[in-house]
């Protein structure tokens, strides 16, 4: 029983496959990601992007459910981008944010001295508002990890978190 997945390429997006090697161009940019797993075939045939297995494994049928996760999320990246809204919470002490090339300094957070620094992974676009943060970026991955840098890095420990709730939170995915 071989499971087939079909991905359909629109029109202005660009799909190649060199060996393992998926790259996906589109308005916006290019994505390339290598694609290779034991016993998957990825063919890019007639407009669209086949994921298939000979396997019954849960394993591998599994697997390709992710790699056609993975193609489908670099197709929209390359068409349309991804866009995080972020929201800035904060009871006493006023949250002042700075971008220094790859970092987010976060000052003044709960009233300390020591500023926090977020990573913001290369590829991705950060735009900071009075009390708003839009990430935005072609890569899926990219922008909800730097989003997710961001977040841990206003994570509150050694108090109560149902009464000290300031921080940095996604608010939005788009």
């Amino acid at each position: 029983m071989a499971i087939t997945r079909q991905i359909e390429i629109p029109p202005g997006v660009d799909v190649t496959l060199e060996g393992s090697m998926l790259t996906v161009s589109g308005p916006k940019g290019t994505l390339a990601r290598d694609m290779r797993f034991p016993q998957i075939d990825i063919k890019v045939e007639g407009g669209e992007v086949v994921v298939s297995t000979a396997s019954n494994k849960k394993r591998f049928l599994a697997m390709s459910g992710t790699l056609e996760a993975h193609v489908k999320n670099m197709i929209r990246g390359v068409a349309e981008g991804y866009e995080y809204r972020m929201k800035v919470v904060y009871n006493h002490f006023p949250i002042q944010l700075k971008q220094q090339g790859g970092r987010l300094e976060i000052n003044n957070f709960l009233g300390e001295k020591q500023p926090r620094m977020a990573n913001i992974i290369e590829g991705v676009t950060i735009k900071i508002g009075s009390d708003e943060v839009t990430l935005t970026g072609i890569d899926k991955e990219k922008v909800g990890n730097t989003a997710a840098n961001i977040e841990h890095a206003t994570r509150i420990t050694k108090r109560d978190p149902r009464v000290f709730q300031d921080g940095i939170y996604i608010t939005e995915r788009a």
